[in-house]
């Protein structure tokens, strides 16, 4: 089929199209209606169907595949493998639900799940799925006051958490932090139900809240629990996101959208049929790790890799490892976790047997083209490019080998995937841009299916942050797009990454790729800063790759040329600060406002999600001492 021909349909006959895609997963009530639009900008989709979520991920395939290996969790923090089969999920699962229960927890119910890429977090996701309990994933090691404001907003009825997490080799305790949030939080749950994987000694036990999910495990492992039949439109999980008021925007997912969206995805854009299998190297407290860690693999019957550790230990070959040891067809990680492999010696890639590995995708942050080579020059592989939010669940951007691939063009995630009828308009009149012309990437409603809901218990919120900026009700995905004579988007940075240089906009993903295409540069953030004269001008923040010896001086003055060549002189960095690191989330998205704001002697915001505080440290350093190249700043 022509990825043209189905995705017209997809968006002009919206209620046909996604009435066969529903067929992709059980219904244990059809739906009597396909879509209800009725009250723009929401929709509900299979209205009347009732159907589960872990039902399709584990139930339905105990009788085709119950000994075929359903998750893979890989430690290299803790040296562990654990081999898990559908069958054994299905045990793991019930007995999980049965802890919940015995707890009082019921349809409807809240339950916030804070523990690190462990298969005890894919057991109490599923586990809650199954009795029609909503979970709310917060990232492990999250800091207690933001865990604290999540707890509020989500009102559970109980929170589970680790003993403590590993990252580097290095012990992070959770449960001090979760101590301390509930403390603070207004909504604190009775009963903390802890995994305790004997990696802090020290943990203290509160009486009476504190359970230990080891012993209740033993007490239910021979429990059935039975499945919770619920409506296509129940909330099914909050995932939380940053907002421009400071306070966390819970995303509200459906059950019947998200699933049957997750089992289109997995055979038309990842390529995936049941029994291959993905390694997906994101979190499961991140939109990516729901969708592709745990949701869409389990419910296409394929084989998921849970991996906790970082990507270069015990060397940087540990992923093209796993890939070989279990025949990983398609992997999936961020454009800045390859650049942290850049770093390394190119001939891991080529160290191991990856026949059997076909694709390998990126998301999370514009795919630059230099990267982009490295990955595909070392692996021999096709690498794709895809671009979503935490909003829509699962790409809205992409190319789709399983359905018709189209050509590679570096540097763009591809085209609309089904349903996403998109534009790019001019920011102040709502226009269509022409080709080759950058404005703001928008979605036409009704949003596909697997999109978010709303915002938990606050729709007027859902309307103003997603629907509210334009006079035409359009999904404002406030990124900057180009989309390119043959149709391919380029996405070119949020709209608040936007560099006002004497009145001319300059993205600074443009600056960054500029400065990337240097062979010395590993990785690089570009950030405006206040200037008198300018009103904005370029700051360069940028790491060496590993054996580079030039004297960094000389390179910045390079990465100031390149910029200069490339985009021309009004875009010249004001300043180029070379630095050992840069500050990071631990999913691996830069810190670009906390550059911003450190540059500028202001309150870096909330450091909550750093991976590396001596990032930050280094790069307080490297402003005090001045630039490598450019004016010199004068110190706030």
């Amino acid at each position: 089929m022509r990825y043209e021909d189905a995705w017209r349909r997809s968006v002009d006959d919206p209620e046909g199209f996604w009435g066969e895609q529903a067929k992709l997963i059980h219904w244990e009530t059809p739906p009597a209606r396909i879509l209800d639009a009725t009250h723009p900008p929401f929709r509900r989709w299979f209205v009347g169907g009732t159907t589960n979520l872990c039902h399709n991920a584990v139930d339905r395939h105990l009788d085709t595949r119950g000994d075929q290996l359903a998750i893979v969790a890989v430690s290299t923090e803790t040296n562990t493998t654990r081999e898990i089969t559908y069958r054994e999920l299905h045990r793991e699962v019930n007995a999980f639900a049965a802890i919940l229960v015995s707890l009082g927890v019921g349809r409807g119910d809240r339950v916030v799940i804070y523990l690190p890429n462990i298969a005890e977090a894919t057991f109490a996701m599923l586990a809650c799925a199954r009795i029609g309990a909503i979970h709310s994933v917060v990232f492990g090691g999250f800091a207690a006051h933001n865990l604290a404001l999540r707890i509020d907003d989500a009102g559970p009825a109980l929170l589970i958490c680790a003993d403590a997490g590993m990252r580097g080799g290095k012990v992070i305790p959770y449960k001090p932090l979760v101590d301390a949030a509930l403390r603070e939080a207004n909504a604190a749950p009775a009963h903390v139900l802890v995994v305790d994987r004997g990696l802090d000694p020290a943990m203290e036990r509160q009486p009476g809240r504190d359970l230990d999910y080891a012993t209740l495990r033993e007490r239910h492992l021979d429990t059935d629990v039975p499945v919770v039949w619920l409506e296509s439109n129940e909330p099914s999980y909050l995932l939380y996101t940053s907002g421009t008021t400071g306070k966390p925007k819970g995303v509200q997912r459906d059950v019947g959208g998200h699933a049957v969206a997750l089992a289109l995805s997995m055979t038309t854009i990842f390529d995936l049929r049941p029994g291959q299998t993905i390694l997906c190297t994101s979190d499961v407290g991140w939109a990516v790790g729901h969708s592709y860690n745990v949701y869409g693999p389990l419910i296409g019957g394929c084989t998921a890799i849970l991996y906790e550790g970082v990507p270069t230990s015990p060397d940087p070959g540990i992923w093209w490892r796993l890939c070989e040891t279990y025949g990983v067809r398609t992997m999936f990680s961020s454009p800045t976790a390859i650049r942290l492999l850049k770093k390394q010696d190119a001939a891991w890639l080529s160290r191991y047997d990856l026949s059997a590995l076909k694709w390998i995708f990126l998301a999370g942050e514009p795919l630059d083209r230099p990267t982009y080579e490295w990955l595909t020059a070392g692996t021999g592989k096709t690498v794709i490019d895809n671009y979503w939010q935490t909003e829509t669940g699962w790409p809205a951007l992409s190319l789709m080998p399983g359905l018709d691939l189209k050509p590679v063009k570096p540097g763009s995630p591809g085209f609309p995937t089904f349903g996403y009828r998109m534009r790019v308009i001019d920011e102040a009149t709502g226009e269509e841009k022409p080709a080759g012309e950058k404005g703001v990437l928008v979605i036409e409603p009704p949003l596909p299916p697997g999109c978010l809901t709303t915002i938990w218990r606050d729709d007027e919120r859902y309307r103003r942050s997603y629907f509210g900026h334009f006079s035409e009700c359009l999904y404002s995905s406030l990124d900057w797009a180009v989309r390119d004579a043959d149709g391919y988007f380029f996405i070119l940075g949020r709209t608040d990454d936007v560099i006002n240089v004497a009145g001319h906009r300059l993205g600074t993903r443009e600056i960054e790729e500029s400065v990337a295409s240097l062979g010395a540069v590993a990785e690089v953030a570009v950030v405006g800063i206040v200037d008198e004269l300018k009103g904005q001008v370029p700051a360069v923040f940028a790491t060496l790759r590993q054996g580079v010896t030039d004297d960094p001086r000389d390179v910045a003055r390079a990465m100031e040329r390149r910029v200069v060549e490339l985009l021309g002189s009004l875009a010249r960095p004001a300043c180029v600060y070379v630095v050992g690191a840069l500050p990071k989330t631990r999913s691996g998205k830069l810190l670009r406002r906390s550059l911003q704001a450190l540059i500028q002697g202001t309150d870096p915001g909330d450091l909550s999600t750093l991976d590396d505080p001596n990032a930050l440290d280094e790069v307080r350093r490297a402003i005090l001492r001045g630039p490598d190249c450019g004016a010199r700043r004068a110190q706030p």
